[in-house]
């Protein structure tokens, strides 16, 4: 096996490993702390239990308290406890401020689930680990995909110039710009891999839907693909518009009705087939009901008689699968595109269609194995995205270290000639785009005519030398700053900033709570981490750090601040501690760069009181 895929799995057993010990309950790690790192979240109040797709079991609730619960993204590998109970192991569907939903792996719902001390916490991705091993396994026996991968993983690329293409294509989109038409063509023409490097505001999803487009109507199957269900949905309510026979497989249970519908479940929801399940469901629900007269107290002869049962429930769910599957191949052959998430795409039994282009969004947050899991399904590539901004989430600081956060794109942007720039932002006026351009994007990052600079869009608070120092939190992990919160709401109180207009970001969650508690709740208030893609006309950026030893801790990822500087449409406000953060060079630019085109101000110009 090749010595780069033996790293690769290495890799992946150090993240499960990393994810078993983090995610355990145990007298190292107390539901308290687990609580603390946004792991666990308990207690919970389930207000709704339902019997959703193929028949599993679905749980809403909603958090009696503010907790911190950006980890518990769509997708999520769970388990549902409760203290002296088996736990049930699930999967996250939705978590929107204190309400979620979640899918259980079980033939009923826990007798327990609605007692007091339920809870859910993240749990170890076991099967998405399982399909990206077998995947890497199986890639030396593709020998045009082991090609390609012995290429990423070869000498870096020479600087071969790109091809310019005489773009003959007749848009349909008429206001594209130079480099997103350049995009386009490329696509049109891609023999093996392309990549479209769309950094903040520059019309990367606008470009793709173009592209898609342009080969369906060269009559070519598209496959769509991003690491999360937001990013798949966003491009999906594009090529809707454009009146593209699309088909969104995977989790459909919260994407909105107009893609729903687009679902195998919502076209097959008044069908034929749809009735049949329905009855299967009874015949299941039968089967529970029969099953929980052995509720409680019971002898082996009528555990062996629920045991039974719930095997029926279990064949019964099968057959529903099947039924579900054998109707969406015919779904599948009249789809011109076909998007999903890589797990939800490799679900989906998608092996004997052929299509012609695998199109890959935000590529930048993708692990290489995940790409490998769907790269067998078309033999052209198209990776969009920016590896400048938030890579993928890696837990092992051992695999972190061996390279596994780097993402395709990363990898593949160093290696492949084929690609293009889109080189226009339309989001920020250029006095806060200006920095990213410089620093990140080497000056090539330009500016929408129409955007001009017209004020002070471009705010640092300095609290230097104001006792405005970090703490942590009252859990005892994530970092706080008080004081930075007291300047955002004399921000709103006092100046023009109206919290409807802005959002509130910081790059650490304890922050993120405390302003959650004590700003409007009709402000945006948000980690980093989390509003990547999303922008508003304020951004009020609070760094936390303060401390006489100038550690500034993660922010020394600097992507992460990228991403922060680069949200706000109008007017960024960024509240630091130019004493701690100012030894770091990055920051110390970032600071300057103010100084020259910005607006400068001291904490004491506000109420310290």
């Amino acid at each position: 096996m090749h010595a780069h895929i033996q790293h690769l799995i290495r890799c992946i057993n150090l993240e499960e490993k990393e994810q078993t010990e983090r995610y355990q309950l145990s007298q190292a790690h107390t539901l308290r702390s687990l609580k603390a790192e946004g792991l666990a979240l308990h207690p919970i109040a389930v207000t709704r239990k339902s019997f959703g797709y193929a028949d599993y079991p679905e749980i809403s609730f909603r958090l009696p308290y503010p907790g911190t619960t950006h980890l518990f993204r769509d997708g999520a590998a769970i388990e549902c406890f409760k203290q002296g109970e088996e736990p049930v192991k699930g999967i996250m569907m939705s978590m929107e401020g204190k309400t979620g939903e979640f899918r259980l792996f079980a033939p009923d719902f826990p007798d327990w689930v609605e007692d007091e001390g339920v809870g859910i916490k993240l749990a170890p991705d076991t099967r998405t680990n399982s399909i990206m091993k077998e995947a890497l396994t199986n890639l030396e026996k593709n020998k045009h995909l082991f090609r390609l991968f012995e290429e990423l993983h070869g000498e870096k690329a020479t600087a071969a110039g790109i091809p310019a293409f005489n773009t003959r294509l007749s848009f349909f989109n008429k206001n594209l710009n130079n480099s997103q038409q350049q995009a386009v063509s490329a696509i049109t023409e891609n023999q093996e891999l392309t990549i479209v490097h769309g950094p903040p505001g520059t019309g990367k999803t606008t470009t793709l839907i173009e592209a898609i487009q342009q080969l369906v109507k060269r009559g070519e199957k598209v496959l769509v693909s991003a690491p999360s269900n937001a990013a798949v949905d966003n491009i999906c309510k594009g090529v809707l518009e454009k009146g593209i026979q699309l088909l969104r497989v995977g989790n459909a249970s919260k994407t909105d009705e107009a893609i729903f519908m687009h679902t195998p479940e919502g076209k097959l929801s008044n069908s034929k087939v749809q009735k049949d399940i329905r009855q299967l469901k009874l015949r299941a629900e039968e089967f529970r009901r029969m099953a929980l007269k052995y509720k409680r107290n019971f002898g082996k002869a009528e555990r062996e008689q629920r045991s039974l049962l719930f095997k029926e429930v279990k064949n019964i769910r099968n057959e529903i699968k099947q039924l579900q599957h054998y109707n969406e191949e015919k779904l599948f052959t009249e789809a011109q595109v076909i998007a999903g998430t890589p797990i939800g795409l490799h679900d989906a039994g998608l092996e004997k269609i052929a299509f012609h282009h695998l199109i890959i969004d935000e590529a930048g947050q993708c692990i290489e194995p995940l790409a490998w899991c769907i790269f067998p399904f078309a033999p052209k590539i198209v990776l969009a995205g920016d590896h400048l901004q938030l890579p993928p989430t890696v837990l092992s600081s051992a695999a972190v270290k061996a390279g596994f956060n780097r993402s395709i794109l990363e990898i593949a942007i160093d290696i492949i000639p084929a690609v293009y720039l889109l080189n226009t932002q339309y989001r920020m006026k250029p006095v806060i785009a200006g920095f990213s351009s410089e620093y990140f994007y080497k000056g090539l990052l330009l500016s929408a005519s129409h955007l001009v600079n017209q004020a002070p869009h471009l705010t640092f608070i300095d609290t230097a030398g104001s006792g405005f120092n970090e703490s942590k939190g009252p859990d005892g992990s994530s970092l706080q700053n008080e004081g930075e919160l007291n300047i955002a709401q004399q921000l709103l109180q006092n100046e023009e900033v109206t919290a409807e207009d802005a959002a509130f970001i910081s790059p650490y969650a304890g922050q993120v709570l405390m302003a959650k508690d004590q700003l409007p709740k009709t402000m945006r208030i948000s980690t980093i981490d989390s509003f990547q893609g999303q922008e508003k006309s304020v951004i009020v950026l609070s760094l936390v750090r303060s401390n006489e030893d100038c550690e500034i801790g993660f922010l020394k990822d600097y992507r992460r601040m990228n991403v922060a500087i680069t949200r706000a449409k109008e007017m960024l406000i960024v509240i630091g501690d130019s004493a701690t953060i100012g030894a770091d060079p990055f920051y110390k630019s970032f600071l300057q760069y103010v100084e020259q085109h910005g607006t400068y101000r001291s904490v004491w110009e506000f109420d310290m009181s």
